[in-house]
């Protein structure tokens, strides 16, 4: 039988998921052997990087360019009161470090646009996209099509949040699901705007953390070809079905300009 590759440290840690048969010594040996970068490390970007870390993603990516506000600690629990005005970038990766100390961080203290999108997102396996406007979204969804990349998407407004994957094994992308709309550089309407409860990037970030960790485990179904979309304050869930528009998988992509 082949040693594996996980120390009798990384076994005792992580020895309640090596017991689920979907998972496994193999699974935990291929999320050790995964990387993944999360693009945004606000209400969204935290509780994937915490859950991320704790399962032993094996090599995990912080792009993040801005810094901690006090309006932040309501949802980005990473911080605290002493971090603010400090790079988010920074914060997280220390704080993820102090939660796993067996997984190998990297701090990527930068605005992802057209001009570094391929070069930065092509060393890794999967891209989480935590950002919080439709430009960035794009950019991420036509740079996973022309790398091949798997996307992991999140979003949330007031009470609902939503999740999906895209560009998975043929299956749709974000354009497919959000066709370009006309007016799209304001972005979506900040919680400064319009309110938003603390918990819901929280649960969201959560489930797109679980997608991740299917994918690359390969245990149960992975929402591509379906937007999950809850409301945590009537306990709706609903999900919806998303087509291939071909046309969406086109690598002549950014050419656009965000």
């Amino acid at each position: 039988m082949k040693e594996s590759i996980l120390s009798q440290r990384e076994i005792r840690r992580y020895g309640r998921q090596i017991m689920l048969p979907e998972i496994g010594i193999t699974g935990q040996e291929k999320l050790k052997k995964s990387k993944v970068i999360v693009v945004g490390a606000g209400g969204l970007g935290c509780p994937v990087f915490q859950y991320l870390a704790a399962a032993g993603t094996g090599r995990l990516a912080i792009a993040e360019f801005d810094t901690v506000s006090e309006s932040n600690l309501q949802r980005q629990i990473l911080y605290g009161s002493g971090d603010i005005g400090k790079l988010k970038s920074i914060i997280a990766a220390g704080r993820i470090e102090l939660l796993n100390d067996l997984i190998e961080t990297e701090r990527i203290n930068l605005k992802i646009d057209r001009t570094n999108s391929l070069r930065i997102l092509a060393d890794f396996d999967i891209v989480v996209d935590a950002t919080d406007n439709y430009a960035a979204r794009y950019l991420l969804s036509d740079t996973c099509v022309i790398l091949g990349k798997p996307l992991v998407h999140g979003a949330i407004y007031k009470f609902e949040g939503q999740v999906s994957v895209f560009n998975f094994e043929g299956g749709p992308t974000y354009r497919c699901w959000r066709p370009r709309p006309g007016v799209t550089k304001s972005g979506d309407p900040s919680p400064a705007e319009t309110g938003l409860l603390g918990v819901l990037p929280g649960i969201t970030g959560t489930i797109m953390a679980n997608e991740v960790i299917k994918i690359i485990t390969g245990y149960g179904k992975v929402l591509s070809g379906k937007v999950l979309v809850f409301n945590i304050n009537d306990y709706e869930f609903s999900i919806l079905e998303i087509p291939v528009n071909p046309d969406n998988l086109s690598r002549k992509l950014l050419d656009e300009k965000y």
